[in-house]
């Protein structure tokens, strides 16, 4: 009788012991399965929506948030390997200058910041910043204050042309691009156009001045009023045959706007170039691009 009672202790005990070790078990695949759950919701909130003509085109791409692939990156890379995030934030930081392609191997790092919530995230943080600006200004009241916007990578985006030409690992092809340009199809930035909107609301008017060519105006106007921007003051485009560098041109035509009475109390893009030489404009503010460089 006494061994009888033992080994049913004995298996009441291994019994307990099996269902806590299912519990624990099954608590483990349930919070597995809630992070895989939550890792899918966020990485579908932050993907860059393309048009549904690219969409069908390409394979689907797996996004994540920022995975560094190390390559080499021209002079820096023959410097010690530099990663492919090292390598943007040189860029960014006007320390990489008169770089040509994106290294071939970051084509892949750059689509993934591109394509993904990263690109969004910096352009989002750029614009609240130039947003609280201009809620704290005080207009002097008689109009003539103006905010410079270039176009290109900071009003309308061309990541649609550089999805598929290999995130800037190719060389520039000015025919390919101006094809591109001409069909008037490029989407709006949309942390852009919340800012244009704001300025628009406060009584600072918007001027756009691009390296595009005069040739291209009516396509860059309609293009512009299709992705929602309307009401701005001018539209300022490089004349044809000009051999005047970015920072040449685009300084001479700001200091043509204060010539000419307005205040530029602002001035966003995605070079440097669009914001470097005097007058650069009370405030500039500089929205990510490592697909290309103009100097």
């Amino acid at each position: 009788m006494w061994a009888d009672a033992h080994l049913k202790t004995r298996q009441k005990r291994h019994t307990a012991r099996s269902h806590q070790l299912e519990r624990a078990q099954w608590r483990l695949v349930v919070m597995a399965t809630a992070r895989l759950v939550l890792l899918a919701a966020l990485v579908a909130a932050t993907a860059w929506e393309l048009p549904p003509s690219l969409r069908v085109a390409a394979a689907p791409v797996a996004i994540h948030a920022l995975r560094p692939l190390v390559g080499s990156a021209g002079d820096l890379g023959r410097r010690g390997g530099v990663p492919c995030d090292s390598w943007r934030l040189a860029v960014e930081a006007n320390n990489k200058r008169d770089w040509k392609t994106v290294p071939a191997d970051c084509e892949g790092y750059v689509g993934h910041y591109m394509l993904g919530g990263h690109y969004r995230q910096d352009s989002r943080v750029v614009v609240d910043e130039a947003v609280a600006y201009a809620e704290g200004l005080k207009l002097g009241g008689g109009g003539r204050e103006v905010w410079v916007f270039d176009i290109d990578e900071t009003s309308l985006s061309n990541l649609p042309y550089y999805a598929t030409h290999g995130f800037g690992t190719k060389p520039y092809n000015a025919t390919s691009f101006n094809e591109y340009v001409l069909e008037g199809s490029a989407p709006a930035l949309p942390e852009t156009l919340r800012l244009f909107r704001k300025l628009i609301a406060l009584g600072i008017k918007p001027v756009f001045l691009t390296g595009r060519t005069e040739d291209q105006r009516a396509v860059t106007v309609a293009n512009l009023r299709r992705q929602g921007y309307s009401g701005w003051e001018k539209l300022l485009l490089k004349p044809l045959g000009s051999k005047a560098t970015a920072v040449a041109y685009k300084s001479g035509e700001r200091r043509k706007l204060e010539d000419a009475g307005f205040v530029v109390v602002g001035n966003i893009g995605d070079q440097w170039s669009d914001i470097l030489g005097a007058p650069e404009g009370a405030r500039t503010f500089k929205l990510p691009d490592p697909l290309y460089y103009i100097g």
